[in-house]
């Protein structure tokens, strides 16, 4: 599929990436030993360095490996067997199999020259890539193991438990993109194994014994999940599946493949494993800002007077690539002057239903302010305690659907086609599948948006470039299914004038071997073949050969490529019969003779019907072969009767009346071919407007599931607030019954709000006084004048304070104070009332 880099040669050198922190030392010792010389591998090693100290780190590792051990500089060539590790105070990046070094993009801080190598590596060595990251402190390493994984490269991180400093390799783990976790001691071996057998399994397809493991776990798979795995990449398939040996500690495929034969469970764990769910927000910058300023705006002035563009995100994962296109759109029509009246309709679809229900809930951590800038963040998200939620009207843009690209039917009439690095997962074969199911997919002019390590390969005549290095690619309109060399080659022209030649699957599969004979046969096909045509099983014509338009014609109405519509008078009736003749019988059926009417009069013609029942290309489809004969001779003095002379009058005028009826017939057929063709174009129309209906419910339904999850949202927020508004009284009442003062809080109409136990015996209250007027209250105080001092306090902002006595002789110091809330305004007053008895005893003692 052209997804290889130019390192893929057998002899090519493979890279391991090992990212690491200074404190990492003794870990990067361990693996390097454990790495053998001679192996074609070579190790590019990443610690974080002080920027300011001379770097003894190669001195270091030479001791524990037998490797020559290198510090990188600017253009040296990687070799097989060699350690190459990066100097003080740089960033290291691996173009090719060559080192380049440059200074850091942050002159201070935060660095992460880990993620630039890994990154690196996956853009250049694509499923070759290798990752390792070991202990460091941080989170550096992650971004670019989750960019390799991307790709389909292999990443390996330290177990924790191993790791003297565990945040980068936890970071990892915790991220997903770790293909392998175990000691530093233990990777290389882990490693070693995975590209063993990667260079053994062809990446063709899996082996044809039916007995080979891999393949037993494939059909198992299929058996429980209904999903086939067999045209996926094998080595991708045995790196996922070891993963989930190294789980349960099974040592070889033959074993987990029995286990999990009896184990259904099993099944959907490695089902999950297998869908490899690698995303992030605007992956590939560069590629997002040429979307936004040139494919985008070069579709919205393509599809002038269309109302809504309509695009589909495959593999969505958990749908930050949906709402990317999203927002990029949404910033595009911001700026156009005049906006145009367009819509776009995003379907994101995925195989796995945790990935789209967590797409579906637009909830995303705030770690992915790395990705996505500030301005977008509060442009077209709400900041929460702990994530991110997409906003509404970015929602509503993406419809999400699990579906499977490989067996569910496609979305159509598409303007722009995302699908970023899926096909590296696939083998050639389903690549070569899809490709073409993608142009069928889009409209003329529509876009194909690939990842960075794909390509359209062979299929160049499908897609031309828009700018291939970001991969967009533009659906060429003026073939069909794959341009005329694609049908040549899918449909071989007969090799004489007269004369069919029997189709033979080795001859269908041939590819031509030079352009002159692709035109060569090109012209004996138009000039010396016979016409034909070749239909699908629905009596579709999908390949035309040779000068047709004395047998076929199109239909009035709505273009209708269907054989039984496009043949002419006097072929359509022989027809039906040939074709279920030819469909049960193993040779062709021949017709001979029909008469065919045409502008220059009644021509005779044999055909002969093919249907192809063989495991060809063609296996399932008819083939239909016209070849005109000679015209019949007339006499001047009326029609010869086998050279015995003219026929009698009678005779002649008994045909001229059967060939009315017979005109009178075909006129009849021809009026309920035409109704059953309105009636046909009724039912399309009737289907389209179904489908459309059908596709605006799953928007409202979409967009209730949307609304009802934000409800619970909110319901939950509320719940929460509400509990700690509750927790906040009890605290509050607590307090006030603590400090053993009477307090009587009042609203702005002096009736009642709150008060304490204290208050309450004071004033005799219940907890049916809240709300009273002060005024109605019964108290002990001999204070006739309270309620108006409350008054005033409430008009004048004045605090009152008097000593009061009461009715069985104690005294209080009464202080009335205006009620301020935290937004300074004046909602009621406070009352409190400090028992001052004693006091008073004490003064009156001390005067005695």
């Amino acid at each position: 599929m052209g997804n290889r880099s130019p390192v893929d040669a057998p002899e090519a050198v493979r890279i391991i990436g090992i990212g690491a922190s200074a404190g990492g030392l003794v870990a990067l010792e361990e693996f390097l030993h454990r790495i053998p010389p001679d192996r074609g591998i070579a190790c590019v090693v990443v610690q974080h360095l002080d920027p300011t100290q001379k770097g003894l780190l190669p001195e270091l590792l030479q001791r524990v490996t037998a490797m020559p051990v290198r510090a990188a500089e600017q253009g040296m060539r990687i070799e097989p067997g060699h350690v190459y590790v990066i100097p003080p105070n740089t960033e290291l990046t691996v173009v090719g199999t060559t080192l380049h070094l440059a200074a850091p993009a942050e002159p201070r801080g935060m660095r992460l020259p880990v993620n630039v190598l890994f990154s690196s590596l996956a853009s250049g060595q694509g499923e070759r890539a290798i990752g390792v990251v070991l202990s460091g402190m941080g989170s550096d390493g992650t971004a670019g193991l989750e960019a390799i994984k991307a790709v389909g490269g292999l990443t390996a991180v330290q177990d924790p438990e191993s790791a003297q400093f565990d945040s980068m390799p936890r970071s990892a783990i915790n991220a997903g993109c770790a293909d392998i976790v175990a000691t530093p001691s233990e990777l290389p071996e882990r490693i070693l194994a995975v590209v063993r057998e990667a260079s053994a399994v062809s990446e063709e397809g899996l082996p044809s014994d039916s007995s080979t493991p891999l393949e037993r776990i494939v059909a198992a798979l299929q058996q429980r999940i209904r999903h086939d795995f067999s045209l996926y990449k094998p080595s991708t398939l045995q790196r996922r599946t070891e993963r989930r040996m190294a789980i349960h500690g099974i040592a070889s495929l033959e074993e987990y493949a029995a286990f999990l034969e009896r184990n259904a469970q099993e099944a959907e764990l490695l089902f999950k494993e297998l869908l490899i769910g690698v995303t992030r927000f605007f992956r590939d910058p560069a590629a997002w800002e040429y979307l936004a300023d040139t494919v985008l705006p070069g579709l919205l002035e393509r599809q002038k007077g269309a109302e809504k563009l309509r695009a589909w995100v495959i593999g969505c994962s958990t749908g930050e690539e949906a709402y990317s296109l999203a927002m990029v759109f949404t910033e595009v029509m911001e700026r156009s002057q005049p906006p145009p009246a367009v819509t776009l309709q995003i379907f994101a679809s995925d195989l796995s239903p945790d990935g789209i229900a967590t797409a579906r809930r637009g909830r995303y951590p705030l770690a992915i302010a790395d990705d996505v800038s500030p301005e977008r963040l509060e442009r077209f998200f709400t900041a929460h305690e702990y994530h991110y939620q997409v906003i509404p009207g970015i929602r509503d843009m993406v419809l999400f659907s699990q579906h499977d690209v490989i067996l569910d039917p496609p979305f159509t009439k598409l303007d722009l086609i995302a699908c970023r690095n899926l096909l590296i997962y696939f083998g050639p074969e389903l690549q070569r599948k899809l490709l073409p199911l993608f142009h069928y997919s889009l409209r003329p002019g529509g876009v194909l948006f690939l990842g960075t390590s794909e390509t359209v390969g062979q299929f160049n005549h499908l897609f031309t470039p828009i700018e291939s290095r970001l991969r967009f690619y533009q659906r060429q309109d003026h073939t069909y299914m794959g341009g005329r060399d694609f049908l040549l080659h899918a449909f071989p022209p007969l090799s004489g004038p007269s004369k069919e030649r029997p189709v033979s699957p080795s001859e269908v599969s041939s590819q031509p071997t030079d352009a002159l004979q692709a035109e060569a046969d090109q012209v004996l096909l138009q000039v010396y073949a016979p016409a034909a045509v070749v239909l699908n099983a629905d009596g579709d014509i999908v390949y035309v050969s040779g000068h047709t338009g004395k047998y076929l014609e199109p239909a009035a109405g709505k273009a209708n490529w269907n054989i039984f519509a496009m043949a002419r008078e006097g072929l359509g009736g022989p027809l039906v019969g040939a074709l279920k003749q030819a469909a049960k019988a193993d040779r062709p059926v021949h017709l001979h003779s029909l008469e065919v009417p045409t502008h220059a009069g009644v021509q005779r013609v044999d055909v002969t019907v093919h249907a192809f029942h063989d495991a060809s290309p063609l296996r399932g489809m008819t083939m239909i072969v016209f070849r005109d004969l000679a015209p019949s001779t007339a006499g001047r003095g009326g029609r010869r009767n086998k050279g015995k002379g003219p026929m009698p009058a009678a005779h002649e005028a008994q045909l001229q009346q059967y060939r009315a009826e017979i005109e009178a017939l075909r006129e009849e057929a021809r009026t309920a071919r035409e109704d059953s063709q309105a009636a046909t174009e009724e039912l399309q129309s009737a289907n389209e407007e179904l489908q459309s209906t059908n596709e605006e419910l799953n928007s409202s339904k979409e967009e209730m599931q949307s609304m009802n999850e934000e409800l619970q949202t909110i319901n939950a927020e509320l719940q929460a607030k509400l509990d700690d508004l509750a927790l906040a009284q009890s605290d509050m009442q607590n307090v006030l019954n603590s400090i053993d003062i009477a307090i009587l809080f009042l609203d702005q109409n002096l009736d009642v709000r709150r008060y304490t136990d204290q208050a309450a015996r004071i004033f005799r209250l219940r907890e049916s006084d809240v709300g009273r007027p002060l005024s109605d209250l019964t108290t002990s105080l001999e204070y006739p004048d309270l309620h108006d001092d409350a008054r005033d306090t409430l008009r004048t902002l004045a605090v009152s304070e008097k000593q009061i006595t009461t009715d069985d002789g104690r005294w209080f110091t009464v202080r009335i104070m205006p009620y301020r809330r935290v937004d300074n305004v004046i909602d009621g007053v406070v009352i409190t009332m400090v028992d001052i008895t004693e006091t008073k005893r004490l003064e009156a003692a001390l005067r005695e």
